[in-house]
């Protein structure tokens, strides 16, 4: 993928006048933006769980309202891919990106047509063939699981899954191998992905997936209720049902969630265009100028606030990916907290300002702060390269708390917006339904943890590309 990809040209609808989109655009900001009240769990948005996904109809309601059918709408740190869907199910171009393989393997999931009725074969004969395996060839397939991964990864394996489990899982991986239609198998490969990444934990011994470090259970038990690991003390403890996990069989699990993901597959009707999906750095956008019509993004948090590989290697070390090289991608998210041979920018007054406060409080918060308005300068840099003149960039963002000083996320993107070549940006506000969101923290707020501090609100920012260079 060259870094001038050049889209498709389709015909668009005539640009509005430039007053009345951008009065438009911050009407829209202003209307109730929390859909706190709506479902999410229909056509492909359900097939994955995935940290702190934004609602479906957050992306509709600007795509809807600022585009029309065959306009380009893009996603340069797509994550699970709700934009692009959202996209595909009004007619648009889905177009999007992203350094996470596990996001792009469910974006390209979730954005991609199937036969229903010869997927839900399919995987019933893979669910069945993988339960044959076990029962017949489970020496076999011990004698491959201790060949598979360097040790740093196999230790992790070994910690998080059960030895049956281990078992099932490979045999779930080689049946899905041999499918050689690659759509039908990447589908199988999510719905595979899917039993193990939960907020529960899925079949590993995670109690959780969702705070900032998991949880290995204390006391695990069949559905039978027998007991298969009991830590010292932990049955008689008073927080035991906070630590028991009932370890379920992931070849059932697969056959339940390939059921719910062809019911997702069954309800989606897309209304024409097509996605394109890459893995791709947003500060280096695989797109020729002028060529989007619409953004709809959200960034990560500022210091690896959520940490998403916390979660996605428990399934990406049995698709093929090795424990150190997760943590290779992981250095280089937008966020993340490493400073050597970190190109800082120059930023802007303000942002500035609060940048040297934090440096004052804490030297290395500072600088992962610096890190990440640099890096948030270079996307929105590309952001407003690769979008139309007259067009908008939708930026949902939270902001964060270091040593008790608030970085002011949405003012700072602001700021940085004005300086890379936005004429304008208009800032909503959205309240955080947590029940509903993999979010590393509870939904009762403690205001002596920073973490929640920062979790319990999200600002919509709105920005605008002017109709000619220079314009302001």
């Amino acid at each position: 993928m060259t870094h001038q990809t050049r889209l498709p040209l389709v015909p668009n609808a005539p640009v509005a006048d430039e007053r009345n989109y951008q009065a438009a655009l911050k009407t829209l900001l202003m209307e109730d933006l929390d859909f706190h009240d709506k479902g999410s769990s229909y056509a492909s948005h359900n097939f994955h769980s995935f940290p702190a996904k934004f609602p479906p109809q957050l992306p509709r309601k600007f795509i809807q309202e600022l585009t029309s059918p065959g306009d380009y709408v893009y996603d340069p740190m797509m994550g699970s891919g709700t934009t692009l869907v959202e996209a595909l199910l009004l007619g648009r171009y889905a177009v999007g990106s992203d350094i996470d393989p596990l996001a792009v393997r469910i974006a390209r999931v979730k954005t991609q047509p199937l036969e229903v009725i010869t997927a839900s074969e399919v995987g019933c004969e893979v669910a069945q063939r993988a339960r044959n395996l076990v029962n017949q060839h489970s020496a076999t397939l011990t004698q491959e699981l201790t060949s598979r991964w360097d040790k740093q990864t196999r230790d992790f394996v070994n910690y998080w899954f059960m030895p049956q489990t281990q078992l099932e899982l490979l045999a779930l991986l080689k049946e899905i191998v041999q499918i050689p239609d690659a759509t039908l198998r990447a589908f199988l490969e999510l719905a595979f992905s899917a039993v193990i990444i939960t907020k529960s934990g899925g079949v590993s011994l995670a109690r959780d997936l969702a705070h900032t470090r998991p949880h290995r259970a204390k006391i695990v038990k069949t559905p039978e209720g027998a007991v298969l690991i009991a830590e010292p003390g932990a049955q008689n403890s008073a927080r035991a049902q906070y630590t028991t996990k009932v370890l379920r069989s992931p070849i059932t699990e697969f056959s339940k969630r390939l059921q719910l993901n062809l019911d997702g597959l069954s309800a989606a009707t897309w209304a024409g265009g097509e996605s394109l999906i890459v893995f791709g750095n947003a500060e280096r956008a695989p797109l020729a100028p002028n060529s989007i019509d619409l953004i709809v993004t959200s960034p990560p948090y500022a210091s690896n606030a959520i940490d998403y590989m916390r979660a996605h290697k428990f399934s990406l070390v049995w698709l093929g990916h090795n424990i150190d090289s997760l943590s290779e991608t992981r250095s280089r998210y937008v966020g993340g907290e490493a400073i050597s041979a970190m190109h800082f920018e120059t930023l802007p007054p303000k942002t500035q300002a609060l940048v040297n406060q934090i440096l004052h409080l804490d030297r290395k918060k500072g600088q992962v702060l610096h890190r990440y308005y640099s890096e948030m300068t270079r996307v929105l840099g590309e952001m407003c390269r690769v979008l139309k003149p007259g067009k908008a960039a939708i930026v949902v963002v939270g902001s964060s708390v270091m040593r008790g000083v608030d970085t002011e996320t949405q003012y700072c993107l602001a700021e940085i917006g004005a300086q890379v070549g936005f004429a304008a940006s208009y800032i909503g506000v959205r309240q955080l339904d947590r029940d509903r969101r993999m979010m590393p923290a509870g939904n009762r707020i403690d205001h002596t943890s920073q973490i929640q501090q920062r979790m319990h609100e999200e600002y919509v920012i709105g920005f605008y590309k002017p109709e000619e260079v220079g314009k302001v």
